[in-house]
């Protein structure tokens, strides 16, 4: 973990002066700074809901249901902009990072604690600022209308994802019994979410249902444990409800022709489009091109056909492939994944820049009545323009120190598993091997000499590879029994050779 920081020059340390800037907020608002805000505190239940080991909380939500038959939802956001203003050491720090970079039992942080842990987390009974967004929606997850203000709130509960799905699902009675007076929210949350998330997959929403991996570390940071994260609905709840607000900000802001920046998603390349045809051809699958587009919505009905069946990982892992990275921009481009024409990053401005820049823009418009003159347009479209380019750059970064983190561990993890013996399913074919992802998510790869006893011929239209003596074929989605015979961590590599038959019992 060291070597990779040093490797990518991550800025592992806070300068001592940023942490003092940071400091002088103390761990309680200045009630001096009310004013102007729309007080909740005790207006009404506010639930923060997030995994376990969460230290940086910046949303909490409520949802109401209204006498006219919609629903209320309120998606409260750690007002971060409050604390960290433009061109502070703070701010500067903070651009420079661009996003927390989160390396299993570390976090290289945006901000310092003292904010992203303390002042700005939305920690329970704690009285908080926040920029808000509530929203009336109808039973078919229409926004009929909304409204951003500065707020202050006392969350009620900081709830986890598994105590929220132990009450949706009542099966666990020391659960339910001590969150009895909330069941009725998080059945009304539950009841929101599901209609949002239906009106999205209407539209060509890409539900890529790709479990992560979660490494389990011993007190020394040694991997003893490699499974799939496992996600429930109430982690769909978070989503949807962030994914409504992030859609109506960007909306609410673009016809306001406000300096800004997205979060965009180009549509894939149609030769891009076209190798995935090939490989889909296999299992009887097609993305239809029409006059030269590509719509989200050929996606998402593949996504649905294949849902629940054994190549359901596979497909899905194929398209999250074909689909381009999405990234910042100051101009509104739309995002493909989501199907959705306004989308930004609104949600956490503790661990990502973009967001906190539109906080700024925000609380500026919020500030001056919805108005900003021509020269601040014109300046702060530069700056959105700068910002966008530098956080998608740190992005890019952070993504892949968080991948190489995982695939270390998985490499010192499958090192203790030399010699045993599993069934897996190829998830990769190319011309000096196969890859072959195992039950709980390692991959690793066999080349030819390790395949078989004969010469392997690579297709290269269909992907798939053939045997010149025996003419058998492999090719993704197939199961194959392999035997781990190496691993190295420092190389992040894991190797296998195929075996005829299982030997033993697998033991993941």
């Amino acid at each position: 973990m060291l070597s990779l920081i040093k490797d990518y020059d991550l800025p592992y340390r806070f300068p001592k002066d940023v942490v003092k800037e940071a400091q002088k907020f103390g761990d309680k608002i200045n009630p001096n700074d009310i004013a102007g805000r729309v007080d909740l505190r005790g207006k009404y239940d506010i639930f923060t809901i997030d995994g376990e080991d969460a230290k940086d909380l910046d949303d909490a939500v409520c949802v109401q249901k209204l006498e006219n038959g919609n629903y209320k939802l309120d998606v409260h956001i750690a007002d971060v902009s409050h604390y960290v203003q433009e061109n502070t050491l703070l701010d500067k720090e903070a651009l420079l990072r661009g996003t927390s970079i989160y390396m299993l039992n570390r976090v290289i942080p945006m901000l310092p604690r003292e904010l992203s842990n303390g002042i700005c987390s939305l920690n329970e009974g704690q009285d908080r600022y926040t920029l808000s967004v509530s929203m009336e929606i109808d039973n078919k997850g229409k926004i009929i209308s909304s409204e951003v203000y500065k707020g202050i709130i006392n969350v009620t509960r900081r709830m986890s994802y598994k105590d929220v799905q132990a009450i949706l699902d009542n099966s666990n009675e020391e659960i339910v019994t001590k969150y009895k007076d909330y069941i009725a929210d998080f059945k009304l949350m539950e009841e929101l979410a599901k209609i949002l998330k239906e009106k999205r997959i209407t539209k060509g929403y890409l539900n890529l249902d790709i479990p992560e991996s979660k490494i389990i570390l011993n007190q020394d940071g040694y991997a003893i444990d490699v499974c799939k994260y496992e996600t429930t609905f109430a982690n769909e709840i978070i989503e949807q409800f962030m994914l409504a607000a992030n859609e109506t900000i960007a909306e609410k802001f673009y016809w306001l022709k406000a300096p800004f920046i997205y979060r965009v998603h180009d549509e894939p390349d149609i030769e891009k489009v076209n190798e995935l045809n090939k490989l889909l051809f296999n299992f009887g699958y097609k993305i239809h091109v029409k006059e030269g587009k590509i719509y989200p919505a050929e996606f998402s009905k593949i996504l649905k056909e294949v849902e629940g069946k054994p190549e359901e990982k596979i497909v899905s892992n194929m398209i999250l492939r074909t689909l381009k990275v999405a990234v910042y921009d100051s101009e509104n481009k739309g995002h493909f994944g989501i199907a959705s024409k306004y989308y930004c990053h609104f949600t956490s401005p503790i661990r990502r820049y973009p967001d906190l820049f539109i906080h700024r823009i925000i609380s500026k418009y919020l500030k001056y009545d919805y108005t900003m003159s021509e020269k601040q347009v014109e300046f702060y479209n530069k700056v959105a323009e700068n910002d966008a380019k530098q956080s998608s750059d740190r992005e890019k970064i952070a993504t892949q120190v968080e991948r190489d983190s995982i695939d270390i561990k998985k490499a010192e993890y499958m090192s203790k598993k030399i010699g045993e013996q599993y069934e897996g399913i190829i998830s990769g074919v190319t011309q000096f091997g196969v890859f072959v992802e195992l039950e709980n998510t390692v991959e690793g790869l066999i080349r030819f000499e390790n395949l078989g006893d004969e010469y392997y011929e690579y297709d290269a239209d269909h992907k798939i590879l053939i045997g010149e003596r025996s003419k058998e074929t492999f090719k993704i989605g197939d199961k194959i029994n392999i035997e781990v015979i190496d691993a190295n961590k420092q190389e992040k590599r894991i190797s296998f050779k195929r075996i005829p038959e299982l030997e033993q019992e697998e033991s993941l």
